[in-house]
């Protein structure tokens, strides 16, 4: 088996896997069912992947690598806090953009318990103190407001998060149901976001 052809099945095995999980969740899922999705026969599934807990684990690890490292460069980078939050925001609102059912999922998934979740922080080395000092310094600079900065972090990924965590219920009662305008509320809502974290944590000669 080639190379070429070996990472584009395990590629479409990975795609196809995340589809299911997403929709049915990890104990939903069915082995067969992400065969079926992958177009493929579960025993070319079971040689690439041997269970569907090493498949769930291959899903995630692949994702938080994706996002987490890009995070983590960008805030310990010399930008100014401006244009470091704008573009967390952003790219943030554009991954939950693209995989609109992940929250949902993550979700679910957190109430069976968070020990996967923190073998993967564990895994990539993901430490949320590097942020946390980032705006500590950004405090001692005297560019933001003194606060804790778990406050500043929680605030904002609840912001960009809970419009897709609650998109069914948010569309009906925003936007009777049209999608279309929904989403192009939720591109909109990058400035909006940006704005509203700015002015509330920049001091107020620096304010948008």
């Amino acid at each position: 088996m080639s190379k070429i052809k070996k990472d584009n099945t395990e590629e479409k095995i990975l795609e196809a896997a995340k589809t299911v999980f997403i929709k049915k969740g990890m104990d939903g899922a069915r082995m067969q069912e992400i065969a079926n999705e992958a177009g493929i026969n579960k025993a070319l599934l079971h040689y690439y992947f041997r269970s569907k807990q090493k498949l769930f684990e291959a899903i995630f690890t692949n994702l938080f690598k994706q996002i987490f490292p890009n995070i983590i460069k960008l805030m310990t980078s010399e930008e100014p806090i401006e244009k470091k939050l704008k573009e967390f925001i952003e790219n943030y609102i554009d991954i939950l953009t693209n995989n609109p059912r992940l929250p949902a999922f993550i979700l679910r998934e957190i109430n069976r318990g968070v020990d996967f979740f923190g073998q993967i922080f564990r895994s990539q080395s993901i430490n949320p103190n590097i942020i946390f000092a980032m705006f500590e310094n950004e405090m001692e600079k005297g560019n933001i407001v003194r606060m804790n900065p778990r406050d500043i972090m929680l605030n904002i990924l609840s912001m960009c998060l809970f419009p897709f965590a609650a998109k069914p219920l948010m569309q009906l009662m925003l936007f009777e149901n049209d999608s279309e305008a929904y989403t192009q509320f939720m591109e909109e809502r990058k400035a909006s976001v940006t704005k509203f974290v700015l002015n509330a944590i920049l001091l107020k000669d620096k304010h948008l």
